[in-house]
């Protein structure tokens, strides 16, 4: 099942794919998708709706952030042993985690805006892990009952602010609009085994990343495991798990960052894809 949600900011919609692709109003169901409905018996009472009795919506439409109150956005860095090594950082013994502001979170092709003065700023694809039940000391062999689903997050990241101004990767995550997530939370049933999915990420229709999954460094069930030890995971919560190699940050001989009207496309393999324009600081495309 593909759950989502569609319409302008501060009037979202709850609304789900269905078997054809075509997209259907939920709003007559649930006023909206929240945490409260990500657990598993709130997850079978919708996949057990007659999906064509659902009012149809035409396209386009805005793709807002698939959850609408998304707790924690909880980030793992160097997942990838490639893309640690084109960091020139290396295989972490154990995850290395960080948090995305709540601010940063966008739908998946709303506009991306550089911060004031950024001369850094990377892409970064990653498997966006949805929770659906409080995750707490779990063991490694039952996380992957804790998870909802899954999505696609692009985890934009601001080098200077990141790795130069005192070694904080926070301040570099986190800026507004860092946090394109979506189009779809796709439940862990449809997605089956999330360690086989393919990814990728272009700019301007030249492809950077390629990649996948199955070279993670820490599973998606290790990685929720090592999470609950040192916080609990709320429904709504947010896991991304890290990117394959071919960021901006990586690119030989000289980094590659982007620009004001540079045009990001990127996907994983079942779970939709985004597209986002660049933009130059402006605080109304961020409020607006």
């Amino acid at each position: 099942m593909k759950l989502l949600r569609f319409g302008p900011k501060g009037n979202e919609k709850p609304g789900l794919l269905d078997a054809q692709g075509m997209l259907r109003d939920l709003s007559g169901v649930l006023p909206d998708l929240t945490s409260a409905h990500l657990g598993r018996a709130s997850l079978d009472r919708l996949a057990s709706i007659d999906a064509s009795q659902l009012p149809l919506v035409a396209e386009p439409v805005r793709y807002a952030p698939i959850v609408a109150d998304i707790g924690k956005l909880i980030c793992v860095g160097l997942n990838y042993s490639d893309h640690a090594a084109e960091s020139g950082m290396a295989v972490p013994s154990e995850p290395v985690l960080f948090a995305k502001a709540t601010s940063s979170i966008i739908g998946c092709n709303d506009a991306v805006v550089l911060p004031r003065d950024s001369v850094k700023s990377d892409w970064e694809v990653e498997l966006g892990v949805v929770i659906g039940t409080r995750a707490r000391y779990v063991e490694e062999g039952e996380a992957l009952d804790y998870v909802a689903g899954y999505c696609v997050v692009n985890d934009l990241s601001e080098r200077e602010y990141q790795l130069e101004r005192g070694g904080q990767w926070d301040k570099g995550k986190g800026c507004d609009t860092f946090g394109p997530v979506g189009p779809w939370l796709v439940t862990a049933d449809e997605v089956g085994d999330p360690q086989k999915l393919d990814m990728w990420l272009d700019v301007n229709g030249k492809r950077y990343q390629t990649g996948s999954t199955r070279t993670m460094v820490f599973t998606v069930a290790q990685l929720v495991s090592y999470i609950s030890r040192f916080m609990t995971l709320n429904p709504g919560d947010v896991i991304s798990t890290g990117t394959p190699p071919g960021v901006g940050l990586g690119q030989k001989p000289d980094p590659v960052y982007l620009r004001a009207g540079d045009r990001m496309a990127l996907g994983i393999e079942g779970l939709g894809q985004q597209s986002q324009t660049v933009h130059a600081w402006n605080p109304a495309l961020i409020d607006g």
